[in-house]
């Protein structure tokens, strides 16, 4: 996109960018929440949806830091992804265990796209001298990090087994 003049634009760009998909994530995880029957990954989905909020307002904090506005964007990657899970979530006919198997596979996917902006946005926050900006960064980083390894630990050790007697 053309409107990258500086490494700043870039970041702010991408700050604007993660608002914006956060902001579509917490719409998608109340759903994905109500959708999953297994009780551990609405567990899981439900503390996610609380430390998405708290994302959104660690952004909002980084633009006061850095001084700019982190709405105005419109996060297309994520539009994409939560696209995919409404699709899963519209399954009507199936398998309960089947469906959790790919509603932790949509999350994932959500988890990796976060976890690359995360850690681009924290490179680009220390790169300008954004040390306060870095740190929530890196904080909400590992808490993505954290949220993937929990979405595979369910699917490894309770979903993809009950999933494959289906």
């Amino acid at each position: 996109m053309s409107r990258f003049r500086t490494f700043r634009d870039l970041f702010e760009h991408e700050i604007r960018d993660l608002y914006s998909a956060e902001g579509q994530l917490t719409d998608a995880l109340m759903k994905m929440q109500r959708a999953a029957s297994s009780p551990e990954l609405r567990q899981a989905f439900d503390m996610h949806l609380e430390q998405t909020r708290n994302h959104r307002d660690r952004l909002e904090k980084i633009g006061r830091i850095c001084g700019f506005d982190v709405q105005g964007e419109t996060c297309e990657a994520m539009k994409g992804l939560v696209m995919e899970g409404r699709q899963i979530i519209e399954s009507d006919n199936a398998d309960p265990d089947v469906r959790d198997a790919a509603l932790i596979s949509s999350a994932q996917r959500v988890e990796h796209y976060e976890i690359a902006g995360y850690g681009a946005a924290r490179s680009y926050a220390q790169r300008l001298g954004f040390g306060e900006a870095a740190d929530l960064l890196r904080q909400t980083l590992d808490e993505e990090k954290d949220t993937n390894s929990k979405l595979n630990r369910i699917a490894e050790e309770h979903i993809n087994e009950a999933a494959m007697q289906h």
